[in-house]
């Protein structure tokens, strides 16, 4: 279904390689993960780009905002990681609360764009629940978002967030079963996806290792033909996330979802 391989976010695994950042990345090497999204980029990015190539570890994309003071920097560590797209991980709920904070957030992420690409860098916006669950008019904030957006910007749809905003948005389908047709109206704007499971019922539930929750992740990996990347992401879990990492990644490779 995809050219890449699969990738995963390492802020799943943020904890573990507080105390051994070189073997996690072996383990996720060792699992079968080609490339990997760092975060918190601005922390040793010469010594994370020396970690991952001796892992083997290419980088699909780094999560950072590069705006205001730190925006040189990350341009900078992006560079040195090898990344050729910056995602913007996320902004506060309130700006997304009407059309008047949606524009002014398609417009940052605008010039953004317009400014990076001096740089070789794409940039792209990465969502949580709350720009599904507002809605503005008949719409989720963040499709009325991808009107305002310049071409150049991509988006990274977490598919399970989107889920739980959905869930308790006041339009079409809700929950789960609405995410594939969120990512065919979104179109070919949406490059990443974000690989999650759980119940995606709340904010507060425990993810679980994909293929072991409710969302239905054929369905939303086969619904967007423009996506390049998929990557696994687990912000916590109940048992141990190593293990939830590699079981995720063993059960789409089982499913025909990975290679």
């Amino acid at each position: 279904m995809i050219a890449t391989p699969p990738a995963v976010q390492l802020y799943s695994v943020r904890e573990q390689m507080i105390t051994d950042r070189k073997g996690v990345l072996a383990q996720l090497a060792a699992f079968g993960y080609g490339a990997v999204e760092p975060f918190n980029i601005l922390n040793d990015p010469e010594g994370l780009h020396a970690d991952l190539g001796a892992a083997g570890l290419d980088v699909c994309s780094v999560h950072a905002n590069p705006a205001g003071d730190q925006a040189e920097a990350v341009v900078s560590a992006a560079r040195t990681l090898g990344a050729d797209t910056i995602i913007v991980p996320i902004l506060p709920t309130e700006r997304f609360a009407d059309l008047d904070g949606v524009r002014d957030v398609a417009r940052e992420l605008n010039e953004a764009s317009r400014r990076l690409a001096d740089a070789g860098l794409r940039v792209g916006y990465h969502n949580h629940d709350f720009e599904l669950s507002s809605t503005i008019g008949d719409r989720p904030a963040l499709e009325v978002l991808a009107d305002h957006l310049d071409d150049e910007v991509l988006l990274e749809v977490d598919t399970y967030w989107a889920a739980v905003g959905l869930r308790s948005a006041a339009v079409g389908l809700r929950g789960p079963a609405a995410v594939p047709d969120l990512l065919r109206r979104l179109g070919e704007r949406v490059r990443y996806l974000h690989v999650k499971d759980g119940p995606a019922t709340s904010r507060d539930d425990e993810m679980t290792a994909v293929g072991a929750g409710s969302m239905p992740v054929a369905d939303i990996l086969a619904a967007n033909p423009s996506v390049r990347w998929h990557v696994v992401e687990l912000d916590r879990c109940a048992t141990d996330m190593l293990t939830a990492v590699r079981e995720s990644l063993d059960w789409l490779v089982r499913q025909g979802l990975a290679r």
